[in-house]
């Protein structure tokens, strides 16, 4: 599959400086700095991020392609199949953690592995997706990141945005806080059928929609007026992304136990944060609302 492998990495290649370019033309003022990276046991990648900008404190957009004997248990606890596999994983990660706390945060990943072994066909799947994280809720927002989602679905057959988007409310769901993440997107995982050509495709479109459901939101909220009540709300509320991406995020734990660079693994994490003991909204704020209606799963569209 060499021919396959390097379709793959031409387009992740492409994406991340597709999205670095928009992200680094929208702050107009910060650019990205751009960090190569060798992995010892196999591979590299580069991350690039960009920090103190008009628009975004940080936003980070790591390329990563890395092998080795055997995948890490992150990868084979729901695969026990590909114990003892070699395997060849790339894919494209992002997150923009904005400054102004009306401007969503946003996440998306886009990756693809193969496994093999000596003697067996090859095993190979796709996966990735996007989500929002937005501190102060608007419906309108909402329903266009959600519109955005379908339609990089609508080629593939009916249905296909109502599963991605259930697995997107199942997956980034903080079980312990018994509360979404944020209002939800698109996630999915081990995709191989019908057949490469169709999940490559799939991914493709999925990376390509990301830009487009997430840039016209940071446009109309970006000047948004904003006190110290905000920003501390915002602080506070980025503790839950923390959570999420150090007890739960599939990918995280895949780098750090693949022996992944970590400044890149980690450069996900929001610039500041801050947990506060048994924190309650005021009752009817709009900081209370976020909670009890922003992040209930429902169909925005």
């Amino acid at each position: 599959m060499n021919h396959e492998i390097d379709q793959v990495r031409n387009y992740l290649l492409q994406l991340q400086q597709a999205i670095t370019g928009s992200i680094q033309a929208l702050d107009g003022r910060a650019i990205f700095i751009h960090d190569d990276w060798i992995r010892d046991g196999g591979g590299g990648g580069k991350t690039m991020v960009l920090s103190g900008g008009d628009i975004f404190e940080q936003a980070g957009v790591n390329f990563s392609e890395v092998s080795g004997d055997s995948l890490p248990a992150s990868a084979t606890a729901h695969r026990p199949e590909l114990a003892g596999r070699t395997f060849h994983a790339m894919g494209v990660s992002l997150v923009m953690h904005p400054d102004n706390p009306y401007v969503p945060t946003s996440h998306a990943n886009v990756r693809f592995l193969i496994a093999e072994k000596p003697g067996e066909p090859a095993v190979w799947w796709f996966g990735g997706g996007f989500d929002l994280t937005p501190y102060y809720g608007y419906e309108e927002d909402c329903i266009h990141w959600h519109r955005i989602a379908s339609q990089a679905c609508e080629a593939f057959g009916p249905g296909r945005y109502s599963e991605h988007k259930q697995w997107c409310d199942d997956y980034f769901y903080l079980k312990h806080r018994n509360e979404a993440r944020g209002i939800g997107g698109l996630f999915f995982d081990d995709l191989n059928q019908p057949d490469f050509e169709q999940a490559f495709a799939f991914m493709r479109s999925v990376g390509d929609h990301y830009l487009p459901a997430y840039l016209p939101i940071v446009e109309k909220r970006r000047n948004t007026e904003y006190g110290e009540r905000e920003k501390k709300f915002q602080w506070y509320r980025r503790g839950r992304y923390v959570e999420f991406n150090l007890v739960y995020d599939r990918g995280t734990l895949f780098g750090l136990q693949s022996g992944g660079r970590t400044e890149s693994i980690l450069m996900s994490l929001p610039p500041v944060v801050n947990w506060q003991y048994n924190y309650q909204p005021e009752a009817g704020s709009a900081e209370a609302r976020l909670t009890d209606y922003f992040l209930k799963p429902r169909d925005w569209i």
